[in-house]
């Protein structure tokens, strides 16, 4: 008796395992392309390319994010602090300059300048504190001042405004930020 019970038991956990192996095997999951940035999410708290992407003040900054092939990198789960400068901000530089950036000949300086304006830490601009330097990803540092009431980064770049993102924190800034090193 103990024999045929386990006997069935040993079939009935066979097949079943068996079919089990069918249903995966008919439904493969197709994989979509690229990274965290291509995941759709309609309900979370948007990631910090995305409150970008989502800001008419920013669209030459998220150009020059997909140019420079960091979108991917600034969608994943950070936690990232990141100075983006208005359209208004990069408009004060030299257009041909600009211009010269935005290629793929150029593409290590585009790089490590947008890497100039982020660090991998998520700080609210209440925590700043006069005389501060921030290690940035490309290496190297920006120092904070305070003036009347104002956060400055390197004496030029006014914070301008805070935005939280799921991955970090966006300050709005009304400079772009050149690193002392041109190219790394």
């Amino acid at each position: 008796m103990k024999i045929s019970i386990l006997l069935i038991s040993s079939v009935i956990l066979f097949s079943a395992c068996s079919s089990a192996e069918k249903e995966v095997a008919q439904s493969p999951e197709v994989a979509s392309a690229g990274g965290q940035e291509n995941v759709q999410d309609d309900e979370s708290q948007k990631d910090v390319v995305k409150v970008a992407a989502s800001s008419k003040d920013h669209t030459t900054l998220v150009a020059a994010l997909k140019q420079a092939e960091l979108v991917t990198s600034l969608s994943n789960a950070g936690p990232f602090t990141v100075f983006a400068p208005t359209n208004a901000a990069f408009d004060k530089l030299d257009k041909a300059t600009l211009d010269a950036l935005m290629t793929d000949a150029k593409k290590a300086d585009l790089q490590n300048i947008l890497q100039y304006h982020v660090t991998v830490s998520s700080i609210k601009a209440e925590y700043f504190q006069d005389g501060q330097n921030l290690g940035m990803v490309n290496g190297d540092n920006v120092k904070i001042s305070i003036k009347n009431g104002k956060v400055m980064l390197n004496n030029s770049a006014t914070i301008i405004a805070s935005i939280p993102a799921s991955n970090g924190i966006i300050h709005v800034i009304d400079q772009v930020l050149l690193p002392p090193n041109p190219s790394k």
